[in-house]
């Protein structure tokens, strides 16, 4: 069948100036250790989501999970992870001389793109089958969600979270599904858009990632050969893990007792569609994602900005702190020599969650303290990763004029954002991204600045490694690799 999926709309309240996280996962198996490697997994993908956390750990055919609602510290506290550890390790400890068997740990750190942010749609999902639990872990956006929770509500399934991750549950759990040579690779055909995405079975862990290869993962090799998969490598770092390589797009990494094995439920779509955001913003700059280090990924779409928007200044500033690479970059390139004159307030919360403009300004106010003895009577480039709604940036260029900037001149390491992500990120809708509607001089009226420049679409390709092979780029150019409105048909079963 093929269905019109609905778009998301999101509050005002909730809308910043920056793209919102996505998510990240992790999982271990058969590791002593699995849930203390677990949580600094998940540490380390902090910024990939910061709404929500958990961890999800099997024993002797069963699960248990710790979730809740806040950064991983907050919820993966020490008492909830040495309950998480106890239930892990029982049958060590009660069997001392018996060697610990089929147990695996995953875990997600959320930041909500499809589904509301209540409790229930904390991840990993655990649900009971009737041929035992399974625990799941996803980043992404499915775009034909929508219409399998009318075809499967339609048909008598009872959909008890928003999140668009219980429709890999639900798929799962038919038993024309579960009676198949290859359950998962029977529902992961069945989805269309982004995932990346950790299973935990009774007796083993699945990781998969669709054939677009949208998000990326990774897998590694703890130190006693236990495998582990996380969203990126920084996480692998972290652990102590070294790294074999990424989850090819469309292929099963099973990780269990007899080893590591690998299966294809897909081919990797022609050309492929990896997140190039990843690169611009989301991946932590010690990452290696798609092939290539993140931070020297910014450094060089800076050093490209430099060359195609070139302005005399005294120095070159970075907004912190997501534009501090890509202004390094600007620095070395222009020879402008490179300051920091923005001190960022590392105890104020999240602007975009201000219920009012004028309550975000003066969150902004809080967070970001301009050194006016830096930048009075000086002309100064202000370097940043994007522009999205261009309320918080222009409070910004406002306190930088108010300081005393003689010139304010911004360069924005990546093109125009033009339209909505449906595939894992939250950016505006259309009519509240500031470049979707205006120019990039009526923007900078906008903003209060004496020049705006982006980098080019080019530009920007051209830092990035293999791109012959395909990047995502819909967010700059509303050229989408599946249509959002009209996803490929779904495979129904008859059985359905």
């Amino acid at each position: 069948m093929t269905r019109a999926v609905s778009l998301p709309v999101l509050d005002d309240a909730s809308i910043s100036d920056s793209p919102k996280e996505e998510c990240g996962v992790v999982a271990i198996w058969n590791h002593p250790q699995a849930v203390h490697l677990g949580y600094l997994g998940l540490f380390a993908l902090q910024h990939r989501g910061q709404e929500a956390a958990g961890l999800a750990a099997s024993s002797n055919g069963k699960i248990n999970s710790q979730r809740g609602q806040g950064l991983v510290s907050d919820v993966l506290t020490p008492d909830r992870l040495q309950l998480l550890d106890n239930y892990y390790n029982k049958d060590e400890s009660s069997h001392p001389d018996t060697p610990p068997h089929k147990r695996g740990v995953i875990g997600h750190t959320r930041y909500s793109t499809a589904g509301g942010s209540g409790l229930e749609n904390i991840q990993p999902l655990v649900e009971n089958m009737f041929d035992g639990p399974i625990a799941i872990a996803h980043n992404g956006n499915l775009i034909n969600a929508n219409a399998w929770k009318h075809e499967l509500s339609k048909r008598g399934q009872i959909f008890h979270t928003s999140s668009d991750t219980e429709v890999m549950v639900h798929l799962l759990a038919h038993p024309d599904q579960r009676n198949s040579h290859d359950p998962t690779a029977a529902m992961l055909q069945n989805l269309q858009g982004a995932f990346s995405l950790v299973i935990l079975y009774k007796d083993r862990i699945e990781a998969a990632r669709d054939p677009w290869g949208f998000r990326p993962l990774v897998l590694g090799e703890l130190p006693d050969g236990s495998p582990a998969i996380a969203s990126e490598t920084v996480a692998l770092d972290v652990m102590g893990a070294t790294i074999i390589r990424e989850i090819e797009p469309g292929e099963i990494v099973t990780l269990s007792d007899e080893g590591l094995t690998s299966r294809r439920f897909a081919s990797p779509q022609a050309p492929l569609a990896r997140c190039v955001f990843e690169h611009v913003y989301f991946a932590n700059p010690a990452s290696t994602v798609f092939g290539q280090n993140v931070l020297i990924s910014r450094e060089r779409f800076g050093a490209q900005l430099a060359i195609e928007s070139p302005v005399d200044a005294d120095f070159v500033m970075p907004m912190p702190d997501s534009g501090r690479s890509a202004a390094n970059g600007y620095a070395n390139q222009s020879g402008i020599p490179y300051r920091e004159g923005i001190v960022p307030n590392r105890y104020v919360g999240r602007t975009f969650i201000k219920p009012t403009q004028e309550q975000r300004a003066a969150a902004v106010r809080l967070k970001l303290n301009v050194v006016s003895e830096i930048v009075k009577d000086k002309r100064v480039i202000i370097v940043d990763d994007s522009i999205v709604r261009g309320t918080t940036t222009r409070e910004k260029m406002k306190q930088i004029r108010e300081a005393g900037a003689s010139e304010i001149h911004v360069r924005i390491s990546c093109p125009p954002i033009i339209s909505p992500c449906f595939f894992g990120v939250d950016f505006a809708t259309p009519d509240q991204l500031i470049a979707h509607n205006k120019s990039v001089e009526e923007i900078r009226d906008y903003l209060g600045v004496d020049s705006l420049e982006f980098l080019s679409h080019e530009g920007m390709l051209d830092v990035m490694h293999d791109q012959e092979s395909g990047y995502c780029t819909a967010c700059f150019t509303g050229k989408y690799p599946i249509d959002p409105e009209r996803p490929l048909a779904c495979q129904v079963s008859a059985a359905y």
